[in-house]
């Protein structure tokens, strides 16, 4: 089985193209068309170049994609630079990146409205709860028990009962 440099080199030269032509009509630099052409893999800063690289160039030769891609993918797993996709940054990982990493993982199109549904719910809820306990609650409640003491010179401004001719039924006083 031929390698994906030695692929990409005879496609090419059995189109009679050149690395210059290759190069024009790709818009990559002919240095790593050439890289590319012998397999030197360390020219590149990420795989994602290369990979991207060979697809256009393939793509250009009218070769399998899917094929080339396939064989790359198993020479980079045997290189070491290029076995792990490198860091972004050389700082180590902490608990921030671990926490948001997983919230970009949510699907926040479903989520936000669950959630979002949820706090009505609850906010519901809890103004039911505050309603019911308002319209049954005794106003008197919170009053201490024999707050109100008469005075004790207050005998006199009690109004009389009036005095009733018949029993049960009010009437004028005598």
């Amino acid at each position: 089985m031929a390698s994906v440099a030695e692929q990409l080199r005879s496609a090419r030269e059995a189109r009679g193209l050149s690395v210059y032509d290759v190069a024009e009509a790709t818009k990559i630099r002919t240095d790593h068309i050439r890289a590319l052409e012998e397999g030197n893999y360390d020219v590149f800063v990420a795989p994602v170049y290369i990979r991207g690289f060979v697809r256009s160039v393939a793509r250009l030769l009218h070769l399998d994609e899917a094929a080339i891609m396939a064989d790359l993918e198993a020479e980079l797993q045997q290189t070491e630079k290029f076995k792990e996709p490198p860091p972004l940054t050389n700082m180590p990982r902490t608990w921030v990146d671990v926490v948001m990493l997983q919230f970009s993982r949510v699907h926040w199109g479903i989520v936000l409205p669950v959630l979002v549904g949820a706090v009505l719910v609850v906010a519901a809820a809890w103004g039911y709860r505050v309603w019911w306990r308002y319209k049954n609650a005794d106003p008197l409640a919170p009053l201490k028990p024999a707050v109100y003491q008469p005075r004790p010179d207050a005998r006199d401004l009690y109004l009389p009962l009036p005095a009733t001719n018949a029993p049960g039924r009010p009437g004028r006083g005598k």
